[in-house]
């Protein structure tokens, strides 16, 4: 319970941000911090101080810069409705910072005593859901993984948001992920972006043509060049327009043990 009750003090800024729980009911102060921890902490499935189980999980729900915070926080409520129904939950607007987000803290034994255990499968569909709500309230979002839009970039753990914040982080991640594994699956995804991305670019259609240029911004994809014949001919011209929003949804992360969330 330590680590869930240091948690709601960051996202809350220790009582000056608003914390809405799962019932919509929303308050600031400290006072209100400490009167949600004791519910969790007794209100059905006790939390003892130390354990060795998952007892809560946060979630980021998160879009790029220029994306109007209000949106998020209304998107990201809808989504824990329908994600957590049955879980007690709290949730955190930040939008002091680049990208506007939202914490939602899930506590992982249901009103009924089933317990949380999101899978891969789940994580996906955690950002297929929030997408929607996005895309209902009129924000172009779309719920892919880092390997389909052909993504190098690592994605700050929640333990080094915190660290940097407080000029505690003495190393920084680095920017691109390594790994054989990881880099044959994005080489892949690639790959087979960059097949789609020549045979419309080759069209005569003007359509197709914007498509191409569309794919290449979505997947971050370098200049590509044409070979006809074996012979490379000019790079194809892309236009680098405004990049498309897509939500980012960290994975769950353990609040009851120390040491960086679980990214997906």
């Amino acid at each position: 319970m330590a680590a869930i009750r240091a948690h709601f003090r960051y996202i809350s800024k220790n009582g000056r941000l608003d914390v809405e729980d799962d019932r919509g009911v929303v308050e600031r102060g400290k006072d209100a911090v400490k009167e949600i921890e004791r519910q969790w902490q007794f209100g059905g499935a006790y939390i003892g101080e130390e354990g060795h189980r998952r007892e809560a999980f946060n979630v980021m729900l998160s879009m790029p810069r220029g994306t109007d915070p209000l949106i998020v926080q209304k998107a990201a409520r809808e989504f824990a409705k329908t994600e957590f129904a049955d879980h007690r939950y709290v949730m955190v607007l930040h939008d002091h910072q680049a990208n506007p987000h939202v914490h939602l803290s899930v506590k992982a034994a249901s009103k009924r005593g089933e317990r949380l255990n999101p899978r891969k499968a789940d994580l996906h569909r955690w950002r297929e859901t929030f997408a929607a709500r996005l895309r209902e309230w009129g924000i172009d979002a779309e719920a892919t993984r880092q390997t389909s839009r052909g993504e190098y970039r690592n994605r700050d753990e929640l333990w080094q948001i915190r660290a940097r914040e407080d000029g505690r982080l003495r190393k920084e991640r680095p920017q691109k992920t390594i790994g054989e594994p990881r880099g044959l699956r994005r080489q892949e995804a690639l790959e087979a972006w960059k097949q789609i991305f020549v045979a419309l670019a080759h069209s005569k259609s003007q359509e197709d043509q914007a498509l191409a240029k569309r794919i290449a911004d979505f997947v971050n994809m370098p200049v590509i060049t044409r070979k006809t014949a074996g012979q490379e001919r000019a790079p194809v011209p892309l236009e680098r327009g405004r990049e498309p929003m897509r939500e980012r949804l960290s994975a769950a992360r353990d609040l009851t043990r120390k040491g960086p969330e679980i990214e997906r």
